[in-house]
């Protein structure tokens, strides 16, 4: 599944909730946590996965419950103490979504079963190549999605950075 694909499972739900709820369109900050928590899976583990050789696959850690539960609870927490739990919460559910919609050929038809992606490190997972098919000619794909990843996690830990040392002095 495409980004933006991840993306649209999540926030075109979110974003009719927010309008039924409030009457009005949801801020950017909703949108940006939306996409954020969406895309979060991906932009940690292919890079790992496929550039760096730190993880078996590009679907586990962050596309694995156990690892990214811990996770969830921060943000939620932290949306919680910060009186922004509706940012947080769109978040969280863009990153389950995100593993749910990964996985949802597992979950159809008559032999439904969880993937063993889904509970790493708890469970082995089939070995995949290291270059997934996507990667393109020389790898350009894998090389520009890592350089994406990159960018959006040093964007990610700035904001994020930012937001505590404000939420930090005001309170």
């Amino acid at each position: 599944m495409s980004p933006i694909e991840h993306f649209g499972i999540v926030f075109l739900p979110a974003a009719a909730i927010v309008v039924v709820l409030n009457r009005r369109l949801p801020t950017r900050e909703f949108v940006g946590a939306a996409f954020v928590g969406s895309v979060f899976p991906d932009i940690v583990d292919k890079p790992l996965a496929h550039e760096v050789g730190l993880l078996p696959s590009g679907r586990v850690f962050m596309h694995s419950i156990p690892p990214a539960l811990p996770v969830w609870l921060a943000v939620a927490w932290y949306g919680w103490r910060t009186h922004r739990p509706r940012l947080s919460a769109v978040f969280v559910a863009g990153h389950l979504l995100h593993i749910l919609a990964d996985h949802y050929q597992s979950f159809r038809g008559p032999n439904r079963s969880l993937p063993p992606e889904v509970l790493w490190p708890l469970t082995e997972v089939a070995p995949r190549p290291p270059i997934p098919g996507w990667a393109g000619p020389q790898h350009i794909s894998l090389h520009l999605w890592t350089l994406f990843s990159v960018s959006m996690l040093v964007v990610l830990a700035y904001v994020v950075i930012e937001d505590v040392v404000a939420h930090t002095k005001c309170g």
